[in-house]
């Protein structure tokens, strides 16, 4: 039959429109098709009625929405034959979104599901429907508004389909199709919805807690799969099943998330996305500190405020009412250790046990999720930390290799789509040369490195001129190299500290420093490559200014170990015994988040403040030291401890040196040779000079046997260098050493 043009006209009667059908005249068509596509767009099954005027349509408000038409707009009306389009044209299965006509009404009693599913096929059996396609729907008496959001038509070849096609076939969604009665129909509702369903079906469709193509490059994370993979399983798993399969366990949804580690490392990145991700409403995001206030129960207030929304909403919806996400960001300044302030109000206190009693107290919810960020989780009151609070503990750490590589591919995406990064860019590289580097750190570096690519393109002698050459701007390796130069990472290697150690070099005045290198060598081997020691404590002791400390940092530098820090009473000068303990405490726990680390620890008398009158020393740092020295890293950690001393007896009376798996002597120079070796390596004098001098010292100490610290012989040689006559001044400098000036020494 060939189409024609007919003017829509509204269903005169309340029966008409919840029918979900069109009629027209019984002599407009002949014969009179089922079902007719208006604008060969939009497909409606038709019945007839002999009052409706020849040439017209009767259609309803849902049906003008739908097809976007208009009162007595002319329109095309094709009769449609599904069979003829596809043979494949009949619903197997279909997912309906129900929700009161009138949006705001309250449910007096709840519906169960199944039977809205009976219901709804008896009413359109034979109907032709269309995914997003709504209508009208009358179910005990009330109004309901129905959308049509999927629909799964019977392929007529499952029967010979293999398990696996068939759910190839079964995953992809149709247009359109007929409903029969055979036809699985699924309820759902919206998650603002009033309506109190039950009882969904054993196989109802997964909730869409991510889109099955989510790549978590699209947030803009990198180097998190393996947490968000854990933190879906643990927390969000129990969400995608029907509540009636979750009642039945007798289990409850996960009500808070705490994320920890070093700061920049994405945390609070991490939370935005996870409640924008989610089906739930907008999250609330809260900085820890926005809850306190000044007046007396504001505080509690302020807490109770968050969760007066979820609480509403349970009361009316229970099971059914969508999720309430609250992020707490620095979740450490409001709940902190009860019992440890001593500021006398007991805000802090009453704040952690409002929160306690919102998240699992008398009256539980299960419709919340916490999720808190912290940079100190053994700050927060352990009550809160419990199952049935904050239950999942997720630590975000510093990303490795392949981390490094999707936040660099994150950071330069802009630049490669649109032509900006150079072809010489190796990301990989990149990725390996920022080792340490938090995501935070990462973005930093791409910044600096486009500054250096912006430079070269400023007209010299001003900043505020551009080349004319400007098109031609990109991002090169030479760019991010240089930038390498000035962003350094605040976690990992104290490379400046270090360096500072052996800034004169390690010089081989005898057999004995080749040996100690290479005996730390094979502990940093034992830690790297043995099961059976995660930890190996090594103890450097010798005279001062032996050259323990220049030792004890060349060997932790060249484990080449992605942890590496060095604890001096330098950088504690002014510290109390408790900053000191917690300073130390501090770097140990540091040390653990890597999996192999090298802590040096310089002069251990002196950080334990020590001093031979009185004598005094520190029992506090010197418990905490015995402590830590033996503590084991966590499983899949390892660490190698490397300590310097000058008074090893005095360890030996503190009764520290058990704790050292290894003792190491570093000797002082004691031999003329030694002495020539030295003067050597640091080119004080050419040749004739230095047997010149070496001969005045023999002649001297009629000895060859002397004893001086590496340390006070190359700042005696420095200091004659800025002299004009530096033989004389080396020579009579050195020879007014104490122990330069006894003769016989056997």
């Amino acid at each position: 039959m060939e189409a024609r043009l007919m003017k829509i006209l509204p269903s005169p009667d309340n029966k008409f429109a919840l029918t979900n059908l069109v009629f027209v005249n019984p002599y407009d068509f002949n014969p009179i098709p089922h079902h007719i596509l208006i604008d060969d767009r939009y497909a409606l099954s038709i019945s007839t009625y002999e009052n409706v005027p020849s040439g017209s349509i009767y259609t309803n408000t849902f049906h003008r929405n739908f097809a976007q038409l208009q009162r007595k707009q002319a329109c095309k009306v094709t009769p449609y034959d599904p069979n003829q389009e596809n043979v494949n044209c009949y619903i197997g299965s279909m997912t309906i979104e129900i929700d009161f006509l009138r949006r705001g009404t309250r449910a007096n009693a709840e519906i169960q599901a199944e039977d809205v599913a009976q219901q709804f096929i008896q009413s359109f059996n034979n109907q032709i429907f269309t995914r997003g396609q709504p209508l009208a729907f009358v179910f005990q008496n009330q109004f309901y508004s129905v959308v049509i959001k999927d629909i799964n038509n019977v392929d007529l070849k499952d029967l010979s389909l293999n398990d696996q096609n068939k759910q190839s076939r079964n995953s992809q969604s149709d247009i359109r199709g007929i409903l029969m009665k055979e036809t699985q129909v699924l309820v759902t509702k919206p998650n603002d919805s009033t309506l109190n369903l039950k009882g969904s079906q054993k196989n109802r469709p997964n909730m869409a807690i991510i889109q099955p193509d989510f790549k978590f490059e699209d947030l803009g994370i990198g180097g998190l799969d393996k947490e968000f993979s854990a933190i879906f399983r643990r927390a969000f798993a129990s969400r995608i099943f029907p509540p009636s399969i979750v009642e039945k366990l007798g289990i409850q949804h996960c009500k808070g998330i705490l994320l920890y580690g070093p700061p920049g490392t994405g945390k609070t990145l991490m939370a935005r996305q996870i409640g924008k991700m989610l089906n739930a409403r907008e999250p609330i995001i809260v900085n820890g500190p926005e809850i306190l206030n000044k007046y007396v129960g504001q505080s509690e207030e302020n807490i109770r405020k968050l969760f007066a929304e979820a609480e509403k909403e349970y009361k009316a919806r229970g099971d059914e009412s969508s999720l309430h996400i609250i992020i707490f960001d620095e979740l450490d300044a409001i709940c902190r250790q009860r019992g440890g302030k001593s500021d006398g109000t007991g805000v802090g206190d009453s704040v952690v046990n409002q929160l306690l009693a919102k998240m699992d107290g008398v009256e539980q919810l299960n419709n919340i999720l916490i999720i808190g960020m912290t940079n100190r989780k053994d700050m927060i009151d352990e009550a809160l930390l419990r199952p049935g609070r904050l239950e999942v503990h997720m630590e975000i750490s510093l990303p490795d290799q392949h981390g490094r590589v999707q936040i660099l591919n994150i950071h330069t995406a802009k630049m490669r789509e649109n032509h900006l990064l150079a072809p010489d860019v190796d990301i990989e590289e990149l990725a390996s040369l920022t080792k340490n580097f938090s995501g935070a750190e990462i973005a930093g570096f791409v910044r600096s490195a486009s500054t250096f690519a912006f430079s070269r393109h400023i007209k010299g002698g001003t900043t505020a001129t551009v080349n004319d050459d400007v098109e031609n701007l990109k991002v090169c390796q030479s760019d991010f190299l240089h930038a390498l130069e000035e962003v350094h990472p605040s976690f990992g290697v104290s490379d400046a500290e270090l360096q500072l150690c052996v800034q004169n070099g390690i010089i081989p005045f005898s057999d004995d420093i080749d040996r100690i290198l290479k005996d730390g060598s094979l502990f940093v081997e034992q830690v790297k490559n043995s099961n059976h020691t995660p930890l190996v404590s090594v103890l450097l002791h010798g005279a001062p200014g032996c050259g323990k400390t220049a030792l004890a940092a060349t060997i932790a530098m060249n484990s080449d170990y992605p942890f590496i820090k060095l604890i001096t009473p330098e950088n504690m000068v002014g510290y109390s015994e408790m900053s000191k303990m917690n300073e130390i405490t501090k770097i140990f726990n540091d040390s653990y988040k890597s999996p192999l680390s090298v802590i040096v620890i310089d002069s251990l008398e002196r950080l334990l403040d020590w001093v031979p009158i009185g004598p005094r020393f520190s029992n506090t740092v010197l418990q905490t030291l015995l402590v830590l020295l033996k503590k084991q890293p966590p499983k899949g950690h390892k660490l190698l401890l490397i300590s310097t001393t000058s008074q090893k007896n005095i360890l030996q009376e503190m009764d520290m040196l058990n704790s050292f798996d290894a003792e190491i002597y570093v000797p002082s120079i004691k031999s003329l040779s030694s002495i020539d070796i030295v003067l050597k390596e640091i080119e004080l004098f050419n040749d004739s000079e230095r047997k010149y001098v070496m001969k005045n010292i023999s002649q001297e100490i009629k000895s060859n046997y002397v004893s001086i610290g590496v340390k006070k012989l190359l700042m005696i040689a420095e200091m004659a260098r800025q002299d004009d006559d530096k033989i004389t001044k080396f020579v009579s400098t050195l020879l007014m050493e104490p122990s330069m000036m006894v003769k016989d020494r056997y």
